[in-house]
């Protein structure tokens, strides 16, 4: 929690009747923190030819897989995505010359997809749009500890 709004013992924190409504205003925090920020990073994003913030996740899953690519159902669990919308992205992508697919033997419809020449590197440009506008917008609000115990319970939330 954050230092500037601790309440002081025994006060209570938002003065809800139902305590419950602290999930709720989780949500909605973390709502309104993702739209402030990310207006400034698409506009930086698609400067750079990326016209959705999935992209960048998608090739970053994708470069981590290395030479033997990601596979689609794999990166579909991974981005909590539905199937039509990563394939909806995926042939953006692979219109762009970011991936490429190929099929995966014996796997029925099964596809990996894998680097271009064309977007090796891009992911580091991407990130560093991210990284920028992240540390200016949250950094002066919180100390690296803050952000670590943050990180800590929000990671719960996806255990």
């Amino acid at each position: 929690m954050l230092a500037t709004q601790t309440p002081a013992p025994g006060q209570p924190q938002f003065g809800d009747d139902d305590p419950g409504i602290a999930y709720n205003r989780v949500f909605f925090g973390l709502l309104r923190v993702q739209r402030s920020l990310m207006p400034e990073i698409e506009k930086s994003l698609r400067e750079l030819g990326i016209p959705d913030p999935i992209w960048y996740e998608i090739l970053y899953a994708v470069e981590q897989a290395g030479e033997n690519g990601v596979q689609m159902l794999s990166l579909q669990d991974r981005l909590a995505i539905p199937q039509y919308a990563l394939s909806r992205h995926v042939a953006r992508m692979e219109r762009a010359g970011l991936i490429r697919r190929e099929s995966v033997p014996g796997a029925g419809r099964g596809q990996n997809l894998h680097l271009t020449e064309m977007s090796v590197g891009l992911q580091n440009r991407v990130w560093q749009v991210y990284v920028a506008r992240i540390q200016a917008a949250i950094g002066p609000h919180m100390t690296t500890d803050e952000a670590y115990d943050l990180v800590r319970y929000l990671n719960r939330l996806y255990g």
